[in-house]
């Protein structure tokens, strides 16, 4: 609901601040924080805030103090760049401490001017918990605000396009509520960051922001596999949710693995391979010799020592299953070059490739020996059978499939028998990554309104762990993203860190 304060209670506001707390752009401190270009005080603080980057946590320290953010004016401390159009504002954030005043806040704001009366949108969360889209229509006017049934969220989400603001919130492992608000005109040109206030003059407050991103989204009329815009190859502590930006693209980086020895990540990136060495922090071509247009679909060998993928050179741009040393070489063709072929599995004692594969006007999932002879159809139901994988022990392959509507997740023996439902939700859910440890799996999910046989670029996903048998589903990423996210085996060999790609046009 949208709340307006009573103007009556503006007679409770003093005249004199009214008149002090105005602040100016050349009041603030123009000194770069992160990815943000300046941070200072706005309106007239008691006590003077700070905003301080760690880069090696990648993450933003705030304090601040302020009598409010409410009214007809505000006092907190921001830290912020300018932008222009339509993006996705994300965090992880906390409140540090027991706090004095109930209504201390944080959280994304974003702004016509600096002056404290200037019309804005912000998503504020409260130490009581409440949780809002606060906002001022023009300047001087009174603060109103739509309120979130989800109380104290961490996970922090708020989204422009076209002049409409989305309030997207959680706490960290549940899926996002939303709330929209429209017909906020602050200007093309805006200032965005993040803040906090204290709500009391005489205190400081504290708080720590984890996993900033701020997302440039595709056009809305970008044309899928012609138009790219920027990658973000990151790595994922799963048991806590932090995130690490270890590299960027300003194109289309796709589908990051994990080596054996957990050193390096293998991607690919305009039809080649690269190994992305995690100490050094610096990415080399992988020579594939004569497959030179490779795709997103490349698995490494159980031994570490073969890399499988899946390449569309030749005659008619068929997508070929090809084998090769791990630090690259001559490949060797497995698959037929007369169909589609895209790899997805590797079996533990590397035996065995699993892929999909395009037969009979269908997609259905296949094994071959892993040096190549006579492929075995393993699913042969009607739609969309994709992403399959073995689990460790060799005993089962999981995959994706369409054959009860939505994409699901299902299960079969390693022979293609038993074949059964794993997940069976509202999402469109593609690509099972098992833990090396078999304790759980990794899946992407979209909602419904994505069709169920696409998974497509630049959109609003998560990242879910779930046990083997489909129980106890939690988010553990909120991504944009999609195809090249995580399309083939992301783990760390320990279980505990998993790798995959986001997008943002970059800067």
């Amino acid at each position: 609901m949208i709340r307006k304060v009573p103007s009556f209670l503006l007679a409770c506001i003093c005249w004199s601040s009214l008149h002090c707390a105005l602040a100016s752009a050349d009041q603030v401190n123009a000194k770069t924080v992160g990815q943000f270009d300046h941070h200072g005080d706005v309106g007239a603080v008691k006590h003077t805030g700070s905003s301080v980057y760690d880069p090696a946590a990648q993450e933003y320290h705030l304090s601040g103090a302020g009598t409010n953010m409410w009214f007809a004016q505000d006092e907190f401390q921001f830290v912020w760049k300018k932008m222009r159009g339509d993006f996705v504002l994300r965090c992880q954030a906390e409140l540090l401490g027991a706090g004095v005043d109930p209504h201390r806040k944080l959280g994304w704001m974003i702004r016509s001017s600096l002056d404290t009366d200037s019309p804005y949108v912000d998503l504020a969360v409260h130490g009581d918990g409440l949780t809002s889209m606060q906002f001022r229509r023009n300047k001087g006017d009174n603060t109103e605000q739509v309120e979130s049934p989800v109380k104290a969220p961490n996970v922090l989400q708020l989204v422009r396009k076209n002049n409409k603001y989305v309030m997207s919130v959680a706490k960290h492992g549940e899926v996002l509520t939303s709330s929209e608000l429209e017909g906020i005109q602050l200007g093309d040109e805006v200032y965005v960051g993040l803040f906090i206030c204290s709500h009391n003059a005489d205190v400081v407050e504290k708080a720590i922001f984890r996993n900033v991103r701020v997302v440039i989204p595709a056009p809305d009329d970008f044309r899928p596999y012609r138009d790219y815009i920027g990658s973000r190859l990151e790595v994922l502590q799963v048991s806590t949710g932090q995130r690490r930006i270890v590299h960027t693209e300003p194109d289309s980086l796709q589908a990051p693995n994990w080596t054996r020895d957990d050193a390096a990540l293998i991607y690919n990136r305009n039809g080649k391979l690269y190994r992305f060495d995690i100490a050094e922090g610096r990415a080399e071509e992988v020579n594939t010799g004569t497959a030179t247009q490779n795709n997103n679909d490349h698995v490494i060998s159980s031994s570490g020592s073969m890399l499988g993928i899946s390449n569309h050179t030749g005659e008619g741009r068929k997508s070929v299953v090809y084998t090769l040393p791990i630090l690259g070489g001559d490949p060797k063709r497995i698959t037929t070059p007369d169909a589609h072929s895209y790899l997805h599995g590797w079996s533990p004692d590397d035996q065995f490739l699993i892929y999909t594969a395009q037969r009979n006007d269908d997609f259905d999932i296949f094994r071959i020996p892993s040096g190549g002879g006579q492929e075995v159809n393993l699913t042969q139901t009607a739609g969309l059978d994709d992403g399959s994988e073995y689990t460790p022990d060799g005993k089962y392959i999981y995959f994706n499939s369409t054959r009860s509507g939505l994409m699901q997740i299902w299960r079969m023996d390693a022979d293609g028998s038993n074949q059964i439902q794993i997940t069976d939700d509202e999402y469109n859910n593609w690509f099972p990554h098992i833990a090396p440890d078999g304790q759980s799996m990794v899946i992407i999910s979209y909602d419904q309104s994505i069709e169920p046989t696409d998974h497509p670029f630049y959109k609003h996903c998560y990242l879910r762990q779930l046990n083997l048998d489909g129980s106890q589903a939690r988010v553990i990423a909120y991504v944009y993203g999609g195809q090249g996210t995580i399309n083939v085996p992301s783990w760390s060999s320990d279980s505990q860190r998993l790798a995959f790609v986001s997008n943002s046009q970059l800067d």
